[in-house]
């Protein structure tokens, strides 16, 4: 079953991060505003706890106004394999069980203590009905999602580990400093022990 969080009121400071976020895709008015707060709910996470397990069904996008999660799966060695990290202005979830409501083969996770604003997929059939330009929006976000995927896959396929290493670095400028080396190793798809050779081989330049 999906975990139960304390409910939290959402304060205007956590209101505004994420309308900051959304008016960079699209224009509201401040009636349209008010509607898209009112349907968020405002969940604390406390560190190592689930989001989301493997075989629930993901009841929510969750947009990170604070902290650090990370969205993974097991292979049958129980080795994790990270598809994402998940920090400050980002949402997270897993898409296709959220639209489909469908169990989920992923986990996530919290690295950090954190809070998250959650949309139903139930609110957001109806904020498509009652503001239909957040379907412009959403339709932004899954996109750029897409892109960074197919980035990914190519990177993994053509680049070195230490290319792969290099870019996460310079495309996420104090990530780094917040994930555990083993988690950032299982990123890149390597065992923590390379990357430590990676790190020492860079330093040494």
């Amino acid at each position: 079953m999906n975990p139960v969080f304390p409910f939290i009121m959402i304060t205007e400071n956590y209101s505004e991060l994420v309308l900051e976020h959304v008016r960079r895709h699209i224009d509201l008015d401040k009636t349209e505003e008010t509607f898209f707060i009112s349907l968020l709910q405002l969940q604390s996470i406390k560190k190592k706890d689930f989001l989301l397990q493997v075989n629930d069904v993901c009841r929510y996008e969750s947009f990170v106004v604070r902290g650090c999660l990370r969205m993974y799966s097991l292979d049958h060695h129980d080795t994790e394999h990270i598809v994402m990290f998940a920090v400050e202005d980002w949402w997270i979830g897993d898409l296709y069980s959220f639209l489909m409501q469908n169990p989920s083969s992923f986990f996530i996770d919290a690295i950090e203590d954190c809070t998250v604003l959650q949309l139903s997929k139930k609110n957001l059939d109806l904020l498509y009905e009652k503001v239909p330009k957040f379907e412009r929006f959403f339709r932004l976000i899954i996109q750029n999602a897409f892109i960074a995927q197919q980035q990914r896959i190519n990177q993994n396929l053509s680049l070195t580990a230490e290319e792969r290493y290099l870019y996460f670095i310079a495309k996420y400028p104090g990530m780094e400093q917040r994930i555990p080396q083993k988690q950032v190793a299982a990123y890149l798809g390597i065992t923590p022990e390379f990357l430590s050779m990676i790190r020492k081989k860079l330093s040494r330049t």
